[in-house]
């Protein structure tokens, strides 16, 4: 596996723990469709979440999150609408939300997290 994958791996899982530990209630990671992938989806407070995770070695290509650009968040918007077409029981009464995590730094687990809860 390459090494941008292995990082990006590490960096959902401490996405994933980040949510968790944030009472988030992980219900699916890396779903698939013919769109393309969802990092996370969770449910929290009343909002069913759409989580982006974007994971960078170091700001030299920039911050993880000006990689969410409209045209990425359109697409992550017709994603999720997807889900909830495979999962109508599990988005019953959830208002819908994109958040982004980004992670910076050499190593995932002690890089800098930052954590959108509301991605415009």
């Amino acid at each position: 596996m390459a090494a941008k994958d292995d990082l990006g791996r590490a960096g959902e899982d401490r996405a994933a723990a980040h949510l968790t530990d944030s009472g988030y209630r992980i219900l699916e990671r890396n779903w698939r469709c013919e769109l393309g992938e969802l990092d996370i989806v969770a449910a929290h407070d009343g909002h069913l979440s759409f989580i982006e995770v974007k994971t960078r070695s170091s700001l030299g290509c920039g911050h993880p999150f000006e990689a969410i650009d409209e045209r990425k968040r359109r697409r992550l918007w017709r994603l999720a609408h997807a889900w909830i077409r495979s999962h109508p029981m599990s988005a019953r009464g959830l208002r819908m939300r994109l958040e982004a995590i980004g992670i910076t730094g050499p190593d995932p687990a002690t890089g800098r997290l930052e954590h959108l809860a509301d991605l415009r």
